[in-house]
């Protein structure tokens, strides 16, 4: 396959070589946009003006069905395994082809714009969807250029995204229906047989996230906000963790709420908007969110009361992951340009479902290191496909699906990094208390903005810590605005036995799995769990 083109007539698209003739909607307005969804019936207005749209059978990332083009450039740099699926460049080509003389003559919209709010930086996208909703989408989430930007945009990665287009697993080689393949070397997604938009931007953030480390550039699965001081906090965490919820502080400016890089100018952005779950959204514990749903907001699978017209964020029998896409300027007091000065504050965002983890803990250098690349946490209810409740894993990284290179490369640049700029690392559990998932509960969202606001502001620092020596972890005595009884998990458990067997469990499972690491200098590794004892 040659290197693709793509011409800008209206009523054809070239990509490869092969020019097919259809009707392209280019670079729309949210107006004309939303008048497309309502005339194609593909989402309804609701009574707070956003648009309300469901994505049919996939309400979640499929990230089994996530393959990357193995060829001479990614033969040797990508972590081939469970995460990174290889596909051949000719079962690429056969799919392409399909795809091409399925969407001949059909309605299609194009979205030109780029990744990455440091404009010595950014990567320029174009991305091709079957559904106004999914340009909606993506201009939305993505950076959105000015007039005179757009007048010279030139693509550098595509993504072809045909919801209606399903592969065959027998003629393509693919483990279903449903495919996302992202090849480097031609700088092409293609994306079909899902309407799930978390799909579109997941693969870039694949890709960002292997392009990124030659420059020297660390990519991030985290969220990042500012105080007035130019201080900047980031927080990592798979979804549904609180990168969302947590960095949207009235108090200080959000940077972006998922996905940013770490270079020599300091943290900056890759999106232009915010891809939040709203599942038992309230307006009090989350104004912000709550207030950024209005005209130009997409709601994914949120169940819409058909008289009232009101959405109802409580109800979950679509799926756990309902979401809302707005523009970033949609929170109030958001920085713009969404960049940051180096972070003097770093947050590891997990939800323990074992419900043994202290809510937060100070780490040392050496101790953050062994949890970046632990990156433990639960999987939650409706994120991906087949996620029905809670579940212990260990995601490298903190964003193990969406990382095309080997753990020890990133690790290696954030522990640089932290070391280089002085930063402050802590592991804050957002899962659960007084038990495990089914009987403890949610620790408190209210308690975890405390602790997080104490440890900005350095007075987490004041009670001094006690060392909880199984979890090897340094936990604050007390804390503003925190009963001292939830800072120490195991005083939650009525049954301090049980707490005990569970936590060793977790233990265990962390010096397990990072058994999987070679040649890891020993300071990392021994600054993990000692399973050997359980004094409290």
């Amino acid at each position: 396959m040659k290197k693709y083109e793509q011409n800008e007539n209206s009523c054809s698209l070239k990509l490869n070589g092969k020019v097919i003739n259809c009707k392209i909607n280019r670079n729309l307005t949210v107006d004309q946009l939303i008048h497309i969804i309502i005339e194609k019936n593909e989402g309804i207005i609701t009574d707070n003006q956003s648009i309300s749209v469901t994505t049919g059978e996939y309400t979640g990332r499929s990230p089994n069905d996530r393959y990357i083009v193995c060829d001479d450039q990614t033969h040797d740099t990508i972590a081939w395994g469970k995460m990174n699926n290889k596909f051949t460049p000719k079962d690429f080509d056969n799919i392409f082809s399909k795809m091409m003389k399925f969407i001949d003559g059909k309605e299609l919209f194009i979205f030109d714009g780029f990744i990455g709010a440091d404009k010595a930086i950014r990567t320029s996208i174009r991305v091709i969807s079957d559904h106004a909703w999914q340009s909606l989408f993506v201009r939305q989430l993505f950076i959105r250029p000015d007039t005179i930007e757009l007048l010279s945009h030139v693509p550098e990665f595509t993504i072809l995204c045909i919801n209606d287009f399903y592969s065959d697993p027998i003629i393509c080689n693919t483990r279903s229906n449903v495919f996302i393949l992202i090849n480097i070397s031609l700088k092409l997604v293609l994306i079909g047989g899902t309407s799930y938009a978390g799909e579109i931007k997941k693969a870039m953030f694949s890709i960002m996230n292997y392009i990124l480390p030659p420059k020297n550039i660390l990519p991030m699965h985290c969220s990042a906000n500012i105080g007035s001081n130019g201080d900047t906090t980031l927080f990592f965490g798979l979804s549904g963790t609180g990168k969302t919820s947590l960095s949207a502080d009235p108090s200080r400016s959000l940077i972006g709420d998922d996905e940013h890089g770490w270079s020599d100018n300091g943290i900056f952005n890759f999106e232009g908007g915010c891809y939040a779950k709203c599942i038992r959204l309230d307006k009090n514990k989350e104004p912000q969110i709550w207030n950024a749903i209005k005209k130009g907001t997409i709601l994914e699978n949120v169940i819409v009361d058909p008289h009232t017209l009101h959405p109802d964020f409580e109800d979950s029998s679509l799926t756990e992951n309902t979401r809302a896409a707005y523009p970033l300027n949609y929170i109030h007091g958001s920085k713009s340009p969404s960049v940051g000065n180096h972070p003097n504050v770093i947050l590891f965002l997990t939800a323990d479902a074992l419900g043994v983890l202290p809510p937060i803990s100070k780490l040392t250098k050496n101790g953050a290191m062994f949890h970046f690349m632990s990156g433990y946490t639960s999987k939650l209810a409706g994120t991906e496909r087949g996620i029905k409740e809670p579940k212990a894993v260990f995601s490298e990284c903190f964003g193990a699906p969406f990382m095309p290179r080997s753990a020890h490369v990133y690790a290696k640049m954030l522990g640089d990094l932290i070391i280089k700029h002085n930063t402050k690392v802590y592991l804050v559990n957002t899962g659960w208390t007084m038990g495990p998932y089914g009987i403890g509960k949610r620790i408190n969202i209210s308690y975890s903005r405390s602790m997080v606001s104490a440890a900005l502001d350095g007075s987490i620092d004041n009670s001094g810590y006690k060392y909880n020596e199984l979890f090897n972890l340094y936990t604050p005595i007390q804390c503003n605005c925190v009963p001292s009884k939830i800072l120490n998990p195991r005083n939650t458990w009525e049954d301090k036995n049980s707490y005990d067997k569970t936590a060793n469990k977790l233990a265990q499972m962390f010096v397990d799995n990072f058994k999987k690491f070679d040649n890891v200098e020993k300071q990392i590794s021994n600054a993990g769990p000692n399973v050997y004892n359980n004094q409290n």
